[in-house]
């Protein structure tokens, strides 16, 4: 008898026991998704912080502060008025040329200039689009590549654009705008016309499409690949030109996994062009103008 009260008392100890290990790890989970929705405003002023920070960067876009298409043959460069690309003033008044020649540019400096050339010093020869950097005191050039055109892209640490810059503009962080949408894969990849700026469009191929429900209706967007983990939207809603930028906003996500995909629409950004006149935007192709608002994200530059 006294063996059989004391099996009793354990399996009682030991149901509850089970009832608290059970209470403690149901308090645990429910203290996790506090702790864990508590943490979604701080990842997204974070994001801010660094999205501005890059914005201000010696390379962010707030320091480019002029665009030269080149014409075939000689496009020389200085701060004297005669030059094809006219420099800011401290520059040397003849600093070279920049040559254009079926497809290919190519640096000449001029001899008395002291130029670097990717943190060495310049040679003559041929500069390759976004990756050789002329550096002259607090300017940059490089080369860029827009189709069949090509121009020098000018960046100036001391840029009206940066020493202007009054930060950004922001909509209150809607944790209901961070959507997990479906994506559907394009076997082969679509390709979608992205229009620009520049009044030209470019092909380029989608991988897929994200599916999604605001407000019990379904909408699509088409991202591009922006390389090999993220994906990249081009994106307009009813915003756009009253409370957002114009020309519509951008979007970049992890690539999909088991065919979900998160949209945050809290880390929905403004182009380039939306800070300086000297970027070549991509613009929303028909398939990403939203009928709807999207109230998240970054707000017109300069909107108080």
């Amino acid at each position: 008898m006294r063996v059989m009260r004391y099996h009793r008392k354990m399996r009682v100890r030991a149901f509850f026991l089970t009832i608290s290990a059970i209470c403690a790890v149901l308090l645990s989970l429910n203290a996790q998704e506090k702790v864990q929705a508590g943490d979604y405003p701080a990842t997204i002023l974070k994001w801010r912080e660094e999205r501005q920070a890059k914005l201000r960067a010696d390379d962010g876009w707030l320091t480019v502060s002029g665009l030269f298409w080149l014409k075939e043959g000689d496009n020389t460069f200085g701060s004297a008025p005669m030059n094809d690309i006219v420099l800011p003033k401290d520059s040397p008044a003849k600093a070279g040329s920049f040559a254009l020649k079926q497809g290919h540019v190519f640096l000449q400096v001029s001899s008395a200039v002291k130029m670097l050339m990717n943190g060495k010093p310049a040679q003559n020869g041929e500069l390759h689009p976004d990756s050789d950097k002329l550096q002259s005191g607090d300017l940059t050039m490089f080369v860029i590549n827009r189709g069949d055109k090509f121009g020098i892209r000018l960046r100036d640490k001391n840029s009206r654009m940066r020493k202007e810059f009054s930060g950004l503009t922001y909509y209150k962080i809607d944790p209901k705008l961070r959507i997990v949408a479906d994506f559907i894969p394009y076997d082969p990849p679509k390709k979608i016309k992205i229009p620009t700026l520049l009044g030209t469009s470019v092909d380029q191929p989608s991988p897929g499409r994200a599916e999604f429900v605001i407000a019990g209706k379904k909408f699509t967007l088409e991202p591009t690949v922006e390389d090999a983990d993220t994906l990249f939207f081009v994106f307009k809603d009813t915003t756009s030109g009253s409370e957002t930028y114009g020309a519509g906003r951008f979007l970049y996500t992890l690539n999909a996994k088991d065919g979900k995909l998160v949209l945050d629409f809290n880390k929905a950004e403004n182009p380039p062009c939306a800070f300086t006149p000297y970027a070549t935007c991509p613009l929303p192709p028909p398939e990403n103008r939203l009928s709807i608002p999207i109230r998240a994200g970054e707000m017109k530059y300069g909107k108080h």
